[in-house]
């Protein structure tokens, strides 16, 4: 029972500052209470306290105080933030005052050249000076006196550069204060009223990728859960913990013939297969890991003979649906060679996903993922297809296997054997640019 007490409080407590706390309004004025309650030898903060939520009252444990000022907290992070999203304004208005300025200063006497910001070196304006002898205005023969205008802007644009200072400064004091956002949810028996939910579950952050177990010192690779989209509900992906620092999130394996990649497009959009075995995560998956963060991808290849090869993309995202999940993959490097970028003809950079009855590829005349059996980001049509059929062995006819067009026997695969290079193992995988293992 004591996982529903603390939900229910939890869902209480959040009440309390929706109906009290979200407008601001006198907490006198507001029908709902909290006070801390009983005898405790640490003082308010390590006491429990009651929650009045006429006519009902209930008994929380002392550790939901944390839960109160963390959430309160969270409260005041999202105003500083909503406030700083009006700095955007700020700065067209900043880009509008620059050449108010600059035209002030060509046009009414303020001297040559671009607007200045304030603090820079007075130099340049005694230089300017001097283009003038004397300060006097051409054919008045008189003294001319300072803009009005553009005294207005140079005041306006001072004041706007030093909000923009202050905004940096508010920035990192924000960033510093959410890194150090962790409430305490330690259990202390000092006190003499101890409550009976005397040990809350610890608050956890959303995890959103592989990387974030690893970062918690997760070290094994198997199934776990994932928040990609904190929008939306977790979901269960392979992680790959033990490879190059671990951290990775599987998004295409393939082992063995058991599973056909021959799918429609709803499929290739939801995903098929075995997180632990052959695998396709799916493309809305892919689209919301590769969204919110920069993401590395690496390709990881064994041929028939046993050969194994890899290939790195220091950037890898997929758009969304709408825009038919369009790859974006750059920065090579490897051993078996960049395929994704073969040549001006086979370039999967910046193409759409196809499928056998989904057409969105560069081939006027044709599917290509219809032709060769497999859905992929094809151009017109490939150099590279990691979604082919599998073959256990080397094979001729149609190159519709799994195929990788750099690989180093590739351009030799026809003659003299007249067999296609057959791969035993592929497999993709991604994770975050700046993770540091």
């Amino acid at each position: 029972m004591r996982p529903l007490g603390l939900c229910v409080g939890a869902m209480l407590l959040l009440l309390l500052l929706l109906v009290c706390g979200a407008k601001g309004e006198v907490a006198s004025s507001c029908p709902v209470k909290l006070k801390a309650v009983g005898g405790c030898a640490g003082g308010e903060e390590e006491c429990p306290f009651q929650l009045t939520l006429p006519p009902l009252s209930l008994q929380l444990p002392r550790s939901f105080r944390t839960l109160e000022r963390s959430l309160r907290e969270l409260q005041s992070l999202r105003e500083e933030v909503a406030h700083l999203r009006t700095l955007k304004e700020e700065v067209a208005q900043l880009r509008t005052l620059k050449e108010e300025v600059g035209h002030l200063r060509g046009c009414c006497g303020g001297g040559t050249g671009g607007p200045r910001l304030p603090g820079e070196k007075k130099e340049e304006e005694e230089e300017a000076q001097q283009d003038q002898p004397g300060g006097d205005t051409p054919g008045t023969g008189q003294s001319a006196g300072p803009n009005p205008r553009l005294q207005e802007v140079q005041q306006e644009l001072s004041g706007v550069t030093m909000g923009l200072q202050n905004a940096t400064a508010k920035i990192a004091a924000l960033e510093e204060r959410l890194s150090q956002l962790q409430p305490n949810t330690s259990t202390d028996r000092s006190c003499s009223n101890y409550c009976a939910a005397h040990a809350p579950a610890p608050l956890t952050m959303a995890v959103r990728d592989c990387s974030d177990y690893s970062v918690m010192g997760r070290r094994t690779d198997g199934v776990y859960q994932v928040t990609p989209d904190l929008r939306g509900a977790a979901v269960k992906v392979w992680c790959d913990m033990a490879s190059l620092g671990g951290g990775w999130t599987v998004i295409q394996r393939r082992v063995n013939d058991s599973v056909s990649f021959n799918r429609s497009w709803d499929e290739y959009k939801r995903g098929f297969g075995d997180l632990g075995g052959n695998l396709w995560l799916g493309n809305e998956l892919i689209h919301s890991l590769t969204r919110g963060r920069e993401m590395v991808l690496r390709v990881e290849l064994q041929d028939a003979e046993g050969r194994r090869e890899y290939a790195k993309y220091d950037h890898f995202y997929v758009a969304n649906e709408r825009l038919r999940y369009k790859l974006s993959v750059s920065d090579y490097s490897g051993t078996a060679g960049d395929a994704l970028h073969f040549g001006e003809r086979f370039n999967h950079d910046q193409k759409f996903f196809s499928t056998p009855d989904s057409d969105n590829d560069m081939y006027a005349a044709g599917n290509c993922a219809a032709y060769y059996g497999a859905g992929w980001w094809f151009d017109a049509c490939m150099s590279a297809n990691l979604n082919g059929r599998y073959y256990r062995r080397n094979y001729r006819g149609v190159r519709n296997g799994i195929f990788w067009g750099t690989w180093p026997n590739a351009t030799h695969e026809f003659y003299p054997t007249g067999f296609r290079q057959a791969f035993r193992a592929a497999k993709m995988m991604i994770r975050p640019k700046n993770y540091a293992p």
